[in-house]
């Protein structure tokens, strides 16, 4: 992240008044707008654009990130990052990318791959979780909320990534470069059913795929759809930290959560679908 401030300013705006960066009173950890707005990097190497805002939405915890981070590192969803990557490899090598919801950049990490020339942008609520998406080489890591207007050029992408995260169609559209791609991560139905009557999980409606489509439509076309099934077999704790890393996670206590699941095993199967657009 140190060296991306400088490498990512192309890719990003001034968030108060939308110009570019002042590329001499800019440095290695910060960015000045070229009317004076300064924003520096915090030492764990993520920029926050919401200082002094803040935001009526809720980030990530830190004890959600820490679930999320021993989930998604013992690799149980790796078929869908795998599918993702698989999704963006006609992408150029030096393809800029912005990760909308990036997390903690375990996606994003796996579509950069050996693009050592690639540029991303990973955007996030939480800096908490932004603190592991900024050690992702040739990543600049920023605190945003997705709902507010991107603090991103016009067309200055090649690719938007959304897994499992808020979805700003006209603001994606606005930043994708004309052919570029949009590629989403939505839960099936049937993801994590197995699980449901036993941990507080959130209902997943049907149809996430097709509705994406018909919003998106006119910005852009359909060009792919692939489903993902992970069968899982997870101890308790692992079980734990599915259902707490997640929306759960901001109410739910982890001594309940394993209390219901007991010292068993927990079969489950998780089902996604990775829809791939194209900018009209």
């Amino acid at each position: 992240m140190v060296a991306m401030l400088s490498d990512a300013r192309a890719l990003l705006l001034c968030p108060h008044c939308g110009t570019g960066w002042d590329a001499s009173a800019s440095g290695p950890r910060s960015l000045v707008c070229t009317a004076g707005h300064r924003f520096d990097a915090a030492r764990q190497g993520y920029v926050n654009f919401l200082t002094g805002r803040g935001s009526r939405l809720t980030p990530d915890t830190p004890a959600m990130v820490q679930a999320r981070e021993r989930f998604l590192a013992a690799g149980h969803f790796a078929p869908a990052a795998e599918a993702l990557a698989e999704a963006c490899a006609g992408l150029p090598e030096d393809a800029a990318l912005l990760d909308a919801g990036a997390g903690t950049g375990y996606y994003l990490a796996a579509v950069l791959g050996a693009r050592r020339r690639a540029r991303a942008v990973a955007l996030d609520l939480s800096p908490h979780a932004l603190r592991r998406a900024a050690k992702v080489p040739g990543v600049a890591a920023v605190v945003w909320d997705l709902w507010r207007p991107l603090p991103l050029p016009d067309a200055s992408v090649d690719a938007v990534l959304d897994v499992f995260a808020p979805r700003n169609l006209p603001e994606f559209a606005r930043v994708t470069r004309p052919g570029g791609l949009l590629c989403v991560v939505t839960p099936l139905p049937e993801h994590l059913a197995e699980l449901r009557d036993r941990l507080p999980m959130l209902d997943v409606p049907a149809g996430k795929a097709d509705a994406l489509e018909r919003e998106a439509e006119g910005a852009y076309e359909p060009v792919a759809r692939r489903r993902v099934t992970m069968p899982l077999s997870l101890a308790p704790e692992e079980a734990a930290d599915l259902a707490l890393m997640g929306p759960a996670g901001h109410h739910a206590d982890r001594d309940q959560v394993l209390a219901r699941l007991g010292a068993r095993r927990v079969e489950a199967t998780g089902a996604v679908e990775l829809s791939v657009l194209r900018r009209r």
